[in-house]
């Protein structure tokens, strides 16, 4: 981490209209309101991450538009002043290029309004260590190519994997193919999940699982399967639903599916639709981010789009930049969201942001647990993690190729396949 009594330029953007006409001074004395009717000007601190502070500005009985001060007060004394060009009651401020684990003091003022703010404190994030160790396990790989498809973290004792594995053994077929493994602290087992369909049962690929907790688990094939902790409940979409399930997120009672050719399907807990995308793009990921009332809005990686469907199910189509794909998406706040793909690009306050700290072409697929610890699969056969303020790969055995990763607490696990053999990397954090 740079030295924090260097010198930083730092830059406060605004998510409001510059004020583009100039304004003449009365030199006249304005008359003295009445008491209710003075303007007042009051800060709130939305968010912050290690290095940057979104703060809402309210104002009330304000002509506008007017030109206020912000002020910052750092720890260590230093002091700096903007200049802020008001055309809206209310904004929200955006304020980059802060230093992890500091804290920042904020007043508004007007010297026109003779009017100051309150003073509010926004504490940056610490960050999260780089320092890790790994281990790879093997499945497979004795009667076909085996691959692991996708990953769910319960906790670090009991932890799902996906795909296909083939082993040779002495049946009629000369090999069994398992559809997942699952691990308990102690050793990986590997499972045949079935799909239960007119009184038989299928043993397919499982491409996708999200898991709620050990007693609540989804898997997806061309259909679902549900763990419910005493059995395997299997749930036909296919009339709504003609894709194989690319990825799974929700709750029981508010679950998302998505594939490709577009299709999303919906259940409320007791009944499934389909929701049109209008497009025909595949879909690779779903993430969901709470907008504040109780209620989630869902981001879709859909090749060369983001799509959004908010609390009521609307669907919104984010296009990307020109020659931008993505593969995933991943946030905490719908003022930032991470997209792999062309490496990681950040929807942030409603505008595409490349990141270029990081020398990766290809990106599949962005998870994390906060600003300050998110990690990707790029296509060097590295694992990234982002620590808040700088980028570090960990560089896992580069025979592996990782598809899919789920991260809990101090634990990462990423799927794929090691030549013939199906592959998972659990990563651990040391501190």
């Amino acid at each position: 981490m740079k030295n924090s009594n260097k010198k930083y330029y730092r830059s406060i953007y605004l998510l409001i209209s510059l004020l583009i006409t100039i304004i003449s001074c009365d030199t006249n004395e304005p008359p003295i309101p009445p008491e209710t009717e003075k303007p007042t000007l009051s800060l709130t601190l939305e968010d912050v991450s290690c290095i940057e502070a979104w703060i809402k500005l309210t104002t009330t009985n304000l002509e506008l538009p007017a030109a206020l001060t912000l002020k910052q007060f750092s720890a260590d004394g230093d002091t700096i002043s903007q200049i802020l060009n008001l055309n809206t009651q209310d904004s929200l401020l955006y304020i980059d290029s802060l230093l992890p684990n500091k804290n920042y003091q904020y007043q508004v003022s007007s010297i026109q309004h003779q009017v100051l703010s309150n003073v509010i404190t926004a504490a940056t994030l610490d960050t999260t260590s780089h320092d890790f160790t790994f281990e790879t396990f093997t499945f497979g790989g004795t009667a076909g190519s085996s691959t692991l498809y996708d990953v769910a973290i319960i906790n670090e004792n009991n932890i799902w994997a996906v795909g296909e594995i083939y082993v040779a053994d002495t049946s009629q077929n000369g090999y069994t193919m398992y559809n997942a493994v699952h691990w308990d602290g102690i050793q990986w087992e590997l499972m045949r999940i079935p799909f239960l369909f007119q009184g038989d049962s299928f043993y397919n690929p499982i491409y996708a699982v999200f898991a709620f907790g050990a007693d609540d688990i989804w898997f997806g094939i061309g259909n679902l399967i549900h763990w419910n902790g005493m059995n395997y409940l299997s749930i036909n979409i296919a009339t709504l639903f003609p894709s194989l399930v690319n990825k799974i997120w929700g709750s029981s009672s508010n679950l998302y599916v998505v594939g490709n050719n577009g299709n999303i399907a919906h259940c409320n807990g007791t009944t499934w639709w389909r929701i049109e995308s209008r497009t025909d793009l595949n879909i690779n990921d779903i993430w969901g981010i709470a907008d504040g009332n109780e209620g989630f809005n869902k981001y879709l990686a859909a090749d060369n789009a983001m799509l959004k469907i908010d609390a009521n199910n609307n669907l919104s189509r984010i296009d990307t930049q020109p020659g931008m794909f993505i593969h995933s998406v991943w946030g905490i706040s719908n003022r930032l969201i991470y997209s792999a793909g062309e490496g990681v690009v950040l929807y942030k306050n409603c505008n595409w942001e490349k990141i270029d700290r990081i020398d990766v072409n290809t990106i599949y697929v962005i998870r994390g647990q906060n600003y300050n610890d998110v990690f990707g699969i790029s296509s060097l056969g590295t694992i990234l993690h982002f620590d808040g303020y700088s980028w570090n790969s960990i560089n896992i055995p580069v025979e592996n190729i990782l598809l899919k990763l789920d991260v809990k607490e101090n634990v990462i696990a990423g799927v794929g396949w090691q030549g013939e053999k199906a592959a998972i990397t659990i990563i651990r954090r040391n501190n």
